[in-house]
């Protein structure tokens, strides 16, 4: 025996089974909605083909522009020092002439002429943001300084630079190589020759 819910469901169903089936009949089949369809395949399928074309010229766009700036990359690693070198080679021509009087017998002309030549280097690198660490006087720095060796200097006070064995030099602020220096220690005794001549002993 149905309960009274089971018969409500099946009287829903016939319901609607009907009311979907009249307006299936009430739809007639039409070709020309057929044709309509078939054109906006061929639409949509015709954007579909230029969509990927534009993905494959953008994908080969992408590898070219990968592959130029490797090439770019190692270009300028390999010719990153061109603008130095050309700068100094005008100080190889400057000694080619220095050397080409090497029969003069004028030493401090020579001198001269070899100090003019470090002049234009070191302005050539100051261009290029290199320069040079001055050291003899100041106190020592362990940041830019290398001492190599301590004296007594009755000139100088504990701790300043007496003597530069070689020069140190940053690059845009960055050290690239410290000065080489030798560092006044005082002691005692330089000490009681400094109260000695500051009482006019």
């Amino acid at each position: 025996m149905k309960t009274k819910k089971e018969t409500v469901e099946k009287k829903i169903k016939i319901e609607t089974g009907e009311k979907v089936q009249a307006e299936e009949q009430e739809t007639p089949f039409c070709p020309d909605d057929v044709s309509a369809l078939k054109n906006e395949l061929s639409a949509r399928e015709k954007e579909s083909k230029e969509n990927y074309d534009r993905y494959l010229r953008a994908a080969a766009d992408l590898d070219n522009y990968r592959k130029r700036a490797a090439r770019e990359r190692a270009d300028i690693v390999k010719y990153g020092k061109e603008d130095l070198i050309r700068d100094i080679l005008p100080f190889l021509d400057s000694l080619d002439r220095a050397l080409e009087h090497k029969d003069t017998d004028d030493a401090q002309a020579f001198r001269d002429g070899v100090a003019l030549i470090q002049e234009q280097l070191l302005c050539c690198l100051k261009k290029h943001g290199v320069e040079r660490i001055e050291s003899v006087g100041v106190n020592f720095d362990p940041n830019i300084h290398e001492a190599l060796m301590q004296m007594e200097s009755p000139d100088h006070e504990d701790n300043q630079v007496v003597s530069e064995m070689e020069k140190g030099y940053l690059l845009n602020g960055r050290l690239i190589r410290p000065s080489r220096v030798c560092v006044c220690k005082n002691t005692g005794k330089s000490d009681g020759w400094k109260n000695q001549e500051a009482n006019g002993e």
